[in-house]
């Protein structure tokens, strides 16, 4: 059964009000064209759950943005990802800042449907006095130690961005990381995907190897054909950031996706 969609059908499929998670990492895979399609519907007050770049900036500059969950809101190449600045500077948003470690075991957690995993990370630092609403478990074995309890990050849409699929929505990565795209696709009640090329299935695996063949689409409610659409991030191996695209968002407004 095709699953294939428009842009502007994933965009209409996300209310007001939702937790969305946005793949990719920075600026590296994101889901640009899909998130453009955010940017023009009449959609607000989301959260916005993401290892955070323009995407994460760009929403929070149309007003879309009630509160990020993130490691980290960075265009990789320019350290400080501006318009979340601003917006994060003016108070126009909440932000519960993680460690990185414990934003991935918060991924876990929710697509394993449990709602918490243990960690260490985040111990000795800040993050618990940031976040207060987080809370340490002891262990029931052993010397019984303090671990972070990190909650399920769990998400009503994800929206990701992989370098091929097929109409049934099995999506493949060809680039040096998966990004934890997976881990979006199974945390999310719905994913959808873009992708640079539809192919049929049989020529998912002349693209590359079976291991490439990141998300089934078994996780999948919709699949985008969107060459580009993770520019200016990266996508490689298609293309690499468009550092003077880049650039030039930093210094302004929105880019042309939105």
């Amino acid at each position: 059964m095709s699953k294939v969609m428009s842009v502007e059908e994933v965009a209409a499929s996300v209310e007001s009000g939702m937790t969305v998670g946005i793949g990719g990492w920075g600026s590296r895979r994101k889901p640009m064209a899909l998130v453009g399609g955010l940017l023009r519907s009449p959609v607000r007050d989301l959260t916005i759950v993401s290892y955070g770049g323009p995407d994460v900036g760009m929403l929070c500059a149309a007003g879309k943005v009630r509160k990020v969950v993130a490691p980290f809101v960075t265009l990789d190449s320019i350290p400080l990802e501006p318009h979340f600045r601003a917006a994060r500077q003016a108070g126009g948003i909440e932000f519960a800042e993680y460690d990185e470690g414990m934003f991935m075991f918060g991924l876990l957690a929710a697509a394993h449907r449990l709602p918490f995993l243990p960690t260490r990370a985040g111990l000795g630092s800040g993050v618990l006095r940031v976040n207060p609403d987080l809370r340490t478990v002891r262990s029931p074995y052993g010397d019984g130690e303090e671990l972070v309890a990190v909650p399920a990050l769990t998400m009503d849409v994800a929206l990701v961005h992989l370098n091929r699929a097929d109409a049934r929505g099995n999506a493949q990565y060809l680039g040096p990381d998966p990004y934890f795209d997976d881990l979006y696709a199974k945390a999310a009640g719905r994913c959808y995907v873009s992708c640079e090329r539809l192919v049929d299935t049989a020529g998912l695996l002349k693209e590359g190897p079976v291991q490439s063949l990141l998300i089934s689409r078994s996780m999948v409610a919709g699949v985008v054909e969107a060459p580009g659409g993770a520019g200016f991030t990266s996508c490689e191996p298609d293309y690499g950031r468009d550092e003077e695209r880049q650039r030039r968002y930093a210094e302004g407004g929105l880019d042309e996706q939105g």
